[in-house]
């Protein structure tokens, strides 16, 4: 019985350690942090974004998490599929339109069902609006692309 339990904590071990390593592989990381390093929660309680510290780090799943506080720290603790990103914290427009990974301005997300969307800003081209503008079919397809990439 012994060896048996041991077997399925070895395949337990060994499915999580995957897992991670898809995440780390796909999700949009700089220097091995999401959102830049920008408060997760925060998008949601304060409806800004926060630059984080590496003091209040968590590791989920193989991605790393800055926040800005130990009370959004603990709040991400408990629930943090709540808190996570849509599409590896890629551009949600670009993913949906072109089925690309495209970077992501802080400032520039929308929250939408509870989920967070973060989306490019940069050179005159704000993809927010353009998002606003069909974003059930948006979604749609980002879905799909996401999940693609994410099964690769």
């Amino acid at each position: 019985m012994k060896q048996f339990i041991f077997f399925l904590f070895l395949l337990t071990a060994t499915g999580a350690i995957a897992q991670d390593a898809q995440r780390q592989k796909q999700f949009n990381l700089e220097d091995g942090v999401a959102v830049k390093g920008y408060d997760a929660v925060a998008y949601f309680t304060q409806n800004k974004a926060v630059k984080g510290k590496a003091e209040f780090a968590v590791v989920f799943q193989g991605v790393k998490y800055y926040f800005a506080s130990v009370e959004n720290k603990e709040e991400f603790k408990k629930n943090p599929a709540k808190y996570e990103l849509q599409y590896g914290g890629w551009c949600a427009y670009a993913m949906g339109a072109t089925g690309e990974k495209v970077d992501f301005d802080p400032g520039t997300f929308k929250i939408l069902n509870g989920k967070l969307y973060l989306f490019y800003n940069k050179f005159f081209n704000n993809t927010l609006p353009k998002w606003n503008k069909d974003e059930a079919s948006l979604k749609a397809k980002a879905d799909v692309n996401w999940e693609k990439f994410y099964n690769q």
